[in-house]
């Protein structure tokens, strides 16, 4: 028996749909992977590779639970995003392989303090207190691809109290899944349990206390997240 001198923390998990749940080891995300959100952050989508940043496990939230608005921040937004949950690890994996690590697909929001992010962003520092805060990532069930098979296109949208914020395709990602699954897993070796956040389509925007998130991918799955 291993003697911890604190007691080990919980292991974060996310249910999957029809039962069980999927043990996550870290949360990896894309950043700027569709067009026009990229322009609508000031960003050039035909000239950058993509970039990745993460987000603790612990900061995930199941099961709808309420999301407290965070603390030194005045400008809370809202990401709506695919996630992809890698079932079998690798490195370097080549592109034609990739799909086959992924365990499913699950429907996110990656929240963001934005202004944090600004103030990081002007003074060239790391983003993390802006993206990887408590509770800074909302997650619906995870759908084994088994079942859902591999999206490639797809409505993606988030509703903020019943109306549209953000609207678009699967299609319209920059880098694929299998795309970003191989880029990844050359900067590091995935995992089984880790989970991708593939990137937001334009239409982020501020959120207040009160308001209701509710996020669907065709095919996949729901998120939904109230802000307190």
């Amino acid at each position: 028996m291993t003697n911890y001198v604190i007691d080990p923390p919980a292991i974060s998990a996310v249910p999957v749909a029809g039962g069980g749940l999927f043990p996550v080891r870290r949360v990896f995300c894309v950043g700027r992977n569709y067009a026009e959100h990229t322009r609508e952050m000031g960003g050039d989508p035909d000239r950058e590779e993509p970039f990745f940043f993460s987000k603790p496990a612990d900061a995930l939230v199941i099961n709808g639970a309420d999301m407290p608005y965070p603390s030194k921040t005045k400008d809370l937004h809202h990401e709506m995003e695919l996630v992809v949950a890698i079932g079998t690890g690798g490195k370097d994996i080549p592109e034609a392989e990739a799909l086959a690590h992924v365990y499913g697909y699950a429907a996110g929001l990656d929240m963001t303090r934005r202004d944090l992010q600004g103030e990081a962003k002007k003074a060239g520092r790391p983003w993390d207190m802006s993206k990887g805060f408590d509770q800074s990532a909302p997650i619906g069930e995870i759908a084994p691809a088994s079942h859902s098979g591999h999206p490639s296109a797809g409505k993606i949208e988030l509703t903020v109290n019943g109306r549209v914020r953000q609207s678009s395709d699967l299609s319209k990602l920059i880098w694929s899944v299998p795309e970003t699954i191989a880029y990844l897993s050359g900067l590091v070796a995935l995992a089984p349990g880790d989970l991708i956040f593939t990137g937001t389509p334009e239409g982020v925007a501020a959120v207040e206390r009160g308001d209701v998130l509710e996020g669907e991918i065709a095919g996949i799955g729901t998120v939904r997240a109230r802000i307190v």
